[in-house]
Parts: structure tokens; sequence; C-alpha cells
């Protein structure tokens, strides 16, 4: 898959930054009507999941592991916007 990651700042081992900055990676397109999807570092995907849901919003991909790097899920607020919530492994 064409994966690109791109660094404004620093991290430190667990993947953190450690000054105000966005990272993140870019992905090709799989599918011509593949939207973008913002992620948000979150210390507990379980955690943010049970959050979203009480707000109101609903997780439409559960919890999955990227092996040795992260977990993710991805998620839609009360109006319809998708995004995911990532924790990075520590």
């Amino acid at each position: 898959m064409d994966y690109w990651q791109i660094e404004t700042v620093p991290t430190d081992s667990s993947g953190k930054l450690v000054e105000p900055g966005v990272n993140g990676g870019m992905i090709r397109k799989q599918d011509p009507q593949q939207r973008a999807t913002n992620y948000v570092l979150v210390e507990s995907v379980d955690e943010y999941a049970e959050k979203i849901e009480d707000n109101g919003g609903r997780i439409i991909v559960p919890k999955q592991e990227v092996p040795g790097i992260c977990y993710f899920a991805i998620a839609l607020d009360p109006e319809g916007n998708q995004f995911g919530i990532l924790e990075t492994k520590r």
C-alpha cells in the first residue's frame, strides 16, 4: 500500500509529540469515493470509544491493532462526520 508518514515535530520513543505540532500520514485512496479521515491521538482507544458513544457518536470500525505500532478505531460524530482515534503502543 502507498503510505507516507508526515512529521512536523519530533516524537519520543513512544511516538508522542515532544513539542506542539501535527504529525500523521497519508495513504493513496483505495476507492474514488473514499474520503479523508483525520485521527486524534488518545491515551486509550477503549476509553475514548466509550466517551464517543456516551456523547451521541458511533463507532463504525471497532478497535483494531496495527501490530507493534498502535490501536485505532473509526467513529462518526452525531452529525455523521467520520474521524479516527489512535493509541500508540507503549
